[in-house]
């Protein structure tokens, strides 16, 4: 088992992985020990992980609820569920809310740990690989509005972050392309020399090799962490986590919430951002096209679908949380390895750049 730390003073937590940490009554420290817990999970992964995790956990009452899969249930009518459970068992302020499952349900789970009585703990236990090296680290809650994804929500951090690598056995063959793509972003924003073993390593992930994808989870998680502990609440560098997102985001909410996976629109997005970044003259054709050729070696899509269209994507990235004072703030490359963000371009790029990606029709 490796251990991480996310260094937030006394909201720092660990971050643990390794195999078999859902059944390790130990993995989950005294965090859930005589206190009130409530599982939340989906409908996919109950059957699969629920009853080890109950297993593990000593509780005075122990609860689970499993929610509809899927990011179009990422809501708030879906976490309304999560405090009709709390409620209805009379959980205290003292409780604990383990999420068990991929970024939805972390989210949703983490959401409801911020508001239940102003604010619970919570354990992160992803079962994505995109939530192992994302979103299940750093405190980001949040539901989806339908003109806007994550825009209700709160910064909250959990207590703790189990990674069972494990659990990357039943995960399809897509959910683990779409991981990748966060994965490979840590290489672009910041980490250079993980970008060329991305490169080189790509398809020992693709088999699932353990040992490799102990290793891009563990410089992941390594990479988030250090970007959080500087920046907590996105006041900063941490907005550089968002390279091809505000892209990505629009083909989300335009196509409809789960229509492409999470990791699939921003892996479209980085390749829009790329291109962005070569029409400002911040990088050449060939880094679009290195940043093109592993994208597509990972199974994953490199431009937006047809049919959105450019009035649309501008309307929706209009929406974005990282908008201020009416400009579009995007995150682009300075050089492969380096991301910044910047609300200081010429529009007329960002037309262009939108023209040329977001088609109406093929």
């Amino acid at each position: 088992m490796q251990t991480l730390n996310v260094e937030l003073g006394e909201r720092s937590y660990p971050i643990l992985i390794g195999s078999g940490l859902l059944g390790d009554a130990g993995a989950y420290g005294e965090l859930a020990e005589n206190r009130q817990v409530l599982i939340v999970t989906n409908t996919t992964i109950a059957p699969l992980y629920l009853s080890t995790v109950e297993q593990a956990l000593s509780a005075t009452k122990l609860r689970s609820l499993a929610l509809a899969d899927g990011e179009s249930h990422k809501t708030l009518h879906t976490a309304a569920e999560i405090f009709d459970a709390l409620m209805a068992d009379s959980f205290a302020r003292d409780c604990v809310i383990v999420a068990l499952g991929g970024g939805v349900i972390g989210d949703m789970a983490g959401f409801a740990a911020a508001a239940y009585q102003r604010g619970v703990d919570f354990i992160q236990i992803p079962t994505t690989l995109l939530a192992q090296v994302d979103s299940s680290v750093g405190g980001k809650t949040a539901v989806n509005h339908p003109r806007g994804k994550n825009m209700i929500g709160a910064f909250h951090q959990p207590r703790r972050v189990l990674i069972d690598t494990d659990v990357l056995a039943t995960l399809p063959d897509r959910e683990l392309s779409a991981g990748l793509a966060e994965v490979i972003k840590y290489g672009l924003i910041r980490d250079l020399p993980f970008l060329a073993w991305l490169e080189d390593n790509l398809e020992r992930l693709l088999q699932r090799d353990r040992d490799a994808l102990t290793h891009a989870i563990a410089e992941s998680c390594r990479n988030k962490a250090e970007v959080v502990a500087a920046d907590e609440r996105e006041s900063g560098q941490r907005a550089l986590l968002n390279l091809g997102h505000t892209f990505g985001h629009a083909i989300e909410a335009g196509l409809g919430y789960g229509e492409w996976l999470h990791g699939e629109a921003v892996a479209a997005g980085m390749c829009v951002a790329a291109r962005m970044s070569q029409a400002l003259g911040l990088v050449s054709q060939a880094d679009v096209q290195r940043v093109e050729r592993l994208f597509a070696a990972a199974g994953l899509p490199i431009h937006p679908p047809v049919g959105l269209g450019p009035d649309r994507a501008l309307e929706l990235m209009g929406h974005d949380k990282k908008v201020l004072g009416g400009r579009i703030r995007l995150v682009l490359l300075r050089q492969v390895g380096e991301a910044f963000v910047t609300g200081d371009y010429d529009s007329a790029v960002l037309e262009r750049i939108l023209a040329d990606n977001f088609s109406l029709q093929a």
